[in-house]
């Protein structure tokens, strides 16, 4: 038996770990021979331990073999002591009277924090996404936070909005979702976001030889963009379980790799590449191997293409402007 590898996750009593903590136990991101040992963070208020609790009973009454200790948090230090892989759910909702500013400023206490925790304590080959929302710009926060932790150990989930545009395309185009390949979401997690298919194939195919640039432009962009919202309109509450699923795909795709000519899309500390400034936390392609991954370099892009990208990086800009006060 393999030695347990330790994963962390904030916000362990809501909706999104709930979705996640069951497919982590039950092998679906570390494999059928990989034991896993929970740990799990949760502020301290009644309502949310007493919750948490009951988590911890299910997952022991799935009696998941994989599963071989299950840590209960409220110090965000002990929760990541030697852990191995984060997944960082856990942030401040927006609620009725707050304005961007006042989020931001209060995901920045929360991440600013864990940033340090995961510094402090986390193995040095960390493995750390971002779910909890704004998320690059809280994934930036943390990892400016951790100056000792490479920063290609951070990354913020853009695979929702991947899979999301996937979905979409494949039905459009009269295919199965494993058909599509090279989807490309550039920038933030937000409405501004770029799902980009000049890249994008179905079965080999040009994508867009197989649908109309009116739906793609007109429909399609808006609908992926505006997807967080739609839910939370149909359901009354945001995505949870189709985030979660996202979440296992980022760090599984992270861990064991990509195929060399399948890009995934994820939210990285940007060095520059496609001209966005340095620092900021930007989803581009990348394709992983080795446990690493790698930005796809050098893919041609349209004017209109460079004019999206270029909108959501001035969002991240301004996010970054907005907390530049509270970073180290």
């Amino acid at each position: 038996m393999n030695k347990p590898a330790r994963v962390a996750v904030t916000g362990a009593a809501g909706q999104i770990s709930y979705s996640l903590l069951f497919r982590i136990a039950s092998g679906q991101l570390l494999g059928k021979d990989q034991p896993v040992i929970l740990s799990l963070l949760e502020v301290n208020v009644e309502a949310a331990l007493r919750a948490l609790d009951g988590v911890v009973m299910e997952l022991a009454d799935c009696a998941f073999p994989l599963l071989v200790g299950v840590e209960k948090h409220t110090d965000a230090q002990a929760c990541f002591d030697a852990v191995d892989y984060a997944f960082l759910v856990g942030a401040r909702p927006r609620k009725a009277g707050m304005e961007r500013k006042d989020l931001l400023e209060a995901n920045a206490q929360i991440f600013s924090v864990q940033g340090k925790a995961l510094d402090a304590a986390a193995s040095r080959s960390v493995k750390v996404v971002v779910v909890g929302n704004p998320a690059n710009t809280n994934c930036m926060i943390a990892q400016r936070n951790a100056p000792s932790l490479a920063p290609e150990c951070f990354s913020a989930m853009t695979r929702l909005d991947h899979n999301r545009a996937a979905a979409q395309l494949a039905a459009r185009a009269g295919a199965e979702v494993k058909d599509i390949a090279n989807i490309i979401i550039w920038g933030n997690h937000s409405s501004t976001q770029f799902p980009d298919l000049a890249h994008a194939t179905v079965s080999g195919r040009p994508a867009l030889d197989l649908i109309d640039s009116d739906w793609y432009e007109v429909e399609m962009i808006p609908a992926v963009q505006q997807r967080g919202a739609a839910i939370i309109s149909a359901r009354g509450s945001s995505s949870a379980a189709s985030a979660a699923s996202a979440a296992i795909d980022h760090m599984h795709d992270w861990i064991f790799g990509t195929a060399a000519d399948r890009y995934v899309s994820m939210a990285v500390v940007s060095q520059g590449e496609y001209e966005i400034e340095k620092g900021l936390v930007y989803s581009y392609p990348c394709t992983c191997q080795d446990g690493k991954y790698q930005v796809v370099e050098r893919l041609k892009t349209s004017d209109f293409a460079r004019t999206k990208m270029k909108e959501t990086e001035d969002e991240l800009k301004q996010e970054r402007d907005g907390v530049a006060s509270l970073l180290p």
